[in-house]
């Protein structure tokens, strides 16, 4: 799912539709328990129906919360899908107005108050990361982190002992190769480099 965009920040949007009202939230998540707990704390208790779907690369999760079946959960994830979202998560929740919308009236109604919610927030891209566990010299450190920072990797996390550093970056996917060989060429091969997950 590379060049993707997630959001910036948690948004929200209200509608009315035959008197039902609808109301969705969404945010960036990082991973399914994170898609979980945001739904959980957006959860309107008094509403007749919390109806949500998440996407996160390959998983994807959503639920009708009662509504007829395919009406609510995946209308919802078309909207995240349709807008070329990831890492996002939308709950949208509904107060039952008396009058009955049909199940082309509750996919449009909960499809649309979703894509609306998405088209409210700040779109920011989104770039796949690998963490890596690179191990250096003391001396090596210093002239490694401006090479490291030119190809848009951060250092999340740095080991000392008496051999050397051992540092945990996250580097964007698309520069791995580069980065790796660009470590090579400075350390004369003497640096440790694996990408401990993708």
């Amino acid at each position: 799912m590379d060049g993707h965009a997630t959001l910036a920040g948690p948004c929200c949007h209200r509608e009315e539709v035959r008197k039902s009202r609808f109301a969705a939230h969404a945010a960036p998540v990082a991973d399914a328990a994170a898609a979980l707990r945001f739904i959980e704390e957006r959860r309107a208790a008094d509403a007749s129906h919390n109806c949500w779907a998440y996407r996160i690369g390959n998983q994807y999760r959503y639920s009708d919360d009662g509504e007829p079946g395919g009406t609510a959960g995946r209308p919802i994830l078309q909207a995240i899908d349709g807008q070329g979202y990831d890492r996002v998560a939308v709950l949208v929740a509904r107060w039952f107005g008396g009058i009955k919308l049909g199940t082309g009236g509750l996919v449009r109604a909960y499809g649309g108050c979703a894509a609306n919610c998405l088209r409210a927030g700040t779109r920011i891209a989104w770039v796949p990361m690998a963490r890596v566990c690179c191990g250096c010299s003391h001396a090596e450190r210093g002239r490694l982190a401006p090479r490291l920072a030119a190809h848009g990797a951060a250092i999340e996390a740095e080991r000392f002992s008496a051999d050397g550093v051992v540092l945990e970056l996250s580097v964007p996917r698309a520069a791995l190769d580069a980065l790796a060989s660009a470590v090579a060429d400075l350390t004369r091969g003497r640096a440790s480099w694996a990408v401990l997950q993708e």
